[in-house]
């Protein structure tokens, strides 16, 4: 199969989704970021709070705005109208959260993208907010979850084998 965003010359393009029909389009994605137990000591079972103030909360904010400016983060991405957008991170272990978006539009071209954004998004202020008590935080399996919507059908990703909670 060709790639989508390569021309008849291979040069980079915009794909053309002019004739397309507008359909409500939906996807979820997730990662998964390893901090400490030094910094999940700070967990008070519902928020961890950080001198730049309470980091769920704002990683959540952070994961919808990066959905939201998803075409200006990836060049060749359709600006899309973003009708829904969630995002929840929950502890996995003593050191593991998850962090799921989905996001959902009616509009001619998938929103992959604006989850996976929102996702990394969040990820990445996670690390921004607790990189003061350990720089040791990884950001991990980063992956499409299901889609709706769209030519291509719905997708569902397969389980994952190999998923440790600890380092």
């Amino acid at each position: 199969m060709p790639f989508t965003h390569l021309d008849s010359k291979a040069q980079p393009h915009m794909v053309d989704v002019t004739d397309k029909a507008v359909t409500r389009r939906s996807a979820t994605a997730q990662a998964r970021v390893r901090l400490t137990p030094e910094i999940m000591a700070a967990f008070d079972g519902k928020e961890l709070q950080s001198k730049k103030g309470p980091v769920f909360h704002t990683a959540i904010l952070a994961g919808i705005q990066a959905a939201k400016k998803t075409s200006d983060l990836i060049p060749l991405c359709h600006p899309l109208p973003l009708t829904k957008c969630s995002v929840s991170i929950e502890p996995t272990s003593d050191s593991c959260v998850e962090i799921r978006a989905t996001a959902i539009t009616d509009a001619k071209t998938g929103v992959e993208m604006e989850a996976l954004s929102a996702v990394s998004g969040a990820a990445l202020t996670l690390y921004d907010m607790c990189k003061a008590i350990s720089k040791g935080i990884v950001i991990e399996d980063i992956r499409l979850l299901e889609k709706t919507g769209g030519k291509s059908g719905d997708y569902h990703a397969d389980a994952p084998t190999n998923r440790a909670d600890t380092p």
